[in-house]
């Protein structure tokens, strides 16, 4: 083993911070976007997955994930943190390298909730979470990361286009449509309550990001820089392209559109981001923006209620990024990690396509089998009466903005 490098150490020590800040980050982002009623109540299905997202995977889902047991699950070794200590890992330590993956365990299952904010109860929602974390996370990254079967096929995903972000994605439209729409979707306009949240989410999600890309290079070397530019300039396009798409269609730029841009931008380029080069990071950058754009656009007419876009956003935008990275991959840049279609090798397209169709396949159906189950032992979203009056007061008895003085409740949670 090769000794423990400090270099290597203090930028996971940062990165591992960065990743953990995007879940909070994400309540903001999310929560700008829902109406005031339910702001509080979605910044905490964000800040809940910190806790118990984060003891599920110190308890069961490190080792399900990392364990060597077999190509499909990892197997017990690692319960409880047993022999998780202070030895190498690589060239950092085994312990921290379990905190860097817990983060990516706690803001994946993050993602889902805004896909069933403003109507789906708490206590479900944080039980379904515990749950989905240890069934459906942790094996799809033992597939990938973990030594498991599409690893060993071949799959490129650096940073999580699978296994974070088409995995979730997926598990969120399955929870969309078993929970049901809000009882005012399609009925009136739901308008977000705080912008200025959501470009700060955005904000904050970027700069966290940067230690989600370049921190999965496991050290301070050449992969984490090239990650760490790609993470910065796919961002940057895709806003640029976003706007452009904006402004042709309705002669404006909105803001909730900068900042879906941003993170679409993020998404793609989180499975090649140690693959291609920078002006490939570019080109990814302008593509994806485009089938996410009318993706949202399209779901609007429907009468699926994901609330804030997360198939559309993570989904679409992460199936994007993991083909491009079969196309776009080039040894000279990766270290030798593989050439894509472009570059010579075919295949690699191919087998990229069946680590997509894999974790969708894995995902939906293990999500409707744990929010099926969950729904026969509780109800799964709150009464018609409760969701009118908003979710901050009867998940949570607070409010996230005083209704004034003399202000009256109606049971539909008008004030007067």
């Amino acid at each position: 083993m090769p000794p423990i490098s400090a270099a290597d150490t203090a930028w996971l020590l940062v990165a591992t911070a960065l990743v953990l800040m995007m879940t909070p980050a994400l309540g903001f982002f999310y929560g700008g976007m829902v109406r005031a009623k339910n702001a509080l109540n979605t910044l905490m299905m964000s800040f809940s997955a910190l806790g118990f997202v984060g003891l599920v995977w110190a308890f069961f889902g490190y080792s399900i994930a990392f364990g060597h047991a077999s190509r499909w699950c990892g197997g017990s070794e690692y319960f409880f943190l047993r022999g998780v200590g202070l030895d190498a890992n690589g060239t950092i330590p085994h312990v921290l390298f379990f905190a860097y993956q817990g983060t990516f365990a706690i803001i994946t299952a993050a993602l889902i909730s805004g896909a069933i904010v403003e109507r789906m109860r708490f206590g479900p929602y944080v039980a379904f979470i515990s749950l989905w974390s240890l069934i459906v996370y942790a094996p799809i990254a033992h597939w990938v990361w973990g030594g498991g079967w599409l690893g060993k096929l071949g799959a490129l995903d650096f940073a999580g286009g699978t296994v974070v972000h088409i995995n979730a994605a997926s598990a969120a439209i399955v929870c969309a449509m078993v929970v049901g729409a809000r009882k005012d979707y399609a009925r009136q306009a739901i308008l977000p309550q705080n912008v200025p949240f959501t470009l700060l989410g955005a904000g904050l999600l970027w700069l966290g990001w940067f230690g989600f890309n370049a921190g999965s290079a496991l050290g301070a070397n050449r992969s984490a820089a090239l990650a760490f530019v790609n993470t910065m300039l796919a961002p940057i396009t895709t806003l640029v392209v976003w706007t452009m798409l904006d402004l042709t269609r309705t002669k404006k730029a909105t803001a909730v559109g900068a900042a879906t841009g941003i993170v679409v931008g993020l998404v793609a380029i989180t499975p090649a981001a140690g693959f291609i080069s920078p002006m490939s990071s570019i080109i990814l950058g302008a593509i994806a923006a485009v089938p996410s754009y009318f993706a949202l656009l399209y779901r609007a007419q429907t009468r699926l209620d994901d609330s804030l876009d997360v198939v559309a956003a993570h989904g679409v935008g992460g199936i994007v990024g993991a083909l491009l990275t079969g196309i776009l991959a080039q040894k000279t840049w990766n270290g030798g990690a593989g050439n894509g279609a472009l570059f010579g090798d075919v295949r690699q397209l191919g087998i990229q396509t069946i680590a997509i169709l894999a974790t969708i396949i894995y995902s939906v159906v293990a999500t409707l089998i744990i929010v099926k189950v969950l729904g026969l032992v509780t109800s799964l979203r709150t009464e018609p009466r409760e969701e009118g009056l908003g979710l901050d007061f009867t998940q949570h008895g607070e409010e996230a903005y005083s209704r004034g003085e003399g202000a009256i409740l109606l049971l539909d949670g008008r004030t007067e």
